[in-house]
């Protein structure tokens, strides 16, 4: 007799029924278009679907096109302001060293007025080490014009000049400063007897610093301070 090989389960709870609930609505976020190495990787996967490496990728109206990975990002060329910024200061340069010249003209040819205008409003100079006096401009202009008339050939030399700029924005309020050796070789009114002779028999040495500001007219001079060093007049050649 055979057994009964049908196999009973024991009944437990009913399992429940799965009902269809409510379909969510999923959002769609707007992607931004990738950078740096992402992009990267975005080029090189669509180089076979867009049929060429060389394809850029495209986002919208933005443009990504097509770098070795690991190149640096492209410099912005700044050449021609940076040429522009060194032709201007170079104009600068020129244009401070043609104040202190014009200064030792105007020393020279006894013209006060012009010695006066390469000052600013507020401009000083200090001659007292050359035995002289320190002062506004316009004084000190007054007292050269009285001291400096013994003395009708002058030859004022400013050599080995050094321009360093302090404020150099190229714009009203600039400043400078000028150090620089002189020689001054000069002559006194020469006697009757000795009217053919024009060698010079006082002469001396020393240094000029110039303080220099940049004003609506171009450069002009805030402060002069001589340094003499030495002199050899008549007495100590005889």
């Amino acid at each position: 007799m055979l057994a009964d090989t049908t196999c009973s389960f024991p009944s437990g709870p009913p399992r429940p029924t799965l009902m269809p609930g409510p379909r969510r609505e999923v959002k769609q976020i707007p992607r931004s278009p990738p950078t740096g190495a992402q992009a990267m990787r975005c080029q090189g996967a669509g180089a076979g679907t867009t049929g060429g490496s060389s394809a850029a990728f495209r986002a919208g109206t933005t443009e990504f096109p097509a770098r070795p990975l690991g190149s640096p990002p492209p410099v912005p060329n700044t050449e021609p302001m940076t040429q522009r910024v060194e032709l201007a200061t170079v104009m600068d340069r020129l244009a401070v060293d043609e104040v202190v010249t014009e200064y030792a003209g105007a020393v020279d040819d006894g013209d006060w007025a012009a010695y006066r205008g390469l000052f600013t409003a507020d401009g000083r100079a200090d001659y007292r080490s050359a035995g002289g006096i320190e002062g506004d401009a316009g004084r000190v202009a007054g007292w050269l014009a009285e001291n400096l008339g013994l003395f009708p050939m002058r030859q004022h030399l400013i050599v080995n000049r050094r321009l360093r700029f302090g404020v150099l924005e190229h714009d009203t309020g600039d400043t400078a400063r000028v150090r620089a050796d002189y020689l001054n070789p000069m002559r006194f009114a020469p006697a009757a007897a000795d009217v053919g002779s024009a060698a010079p028999d006082f002469v001396c040495g020393g240094r000029y610093d110039f303080g220099l500001l940049r004003t609506d007219e171009g450069w002009r001079l805030r402060e002069v301070i001589v340094r003499e060093k030495w002199r050899r007049s008549p007495a100590e050649q005889a």
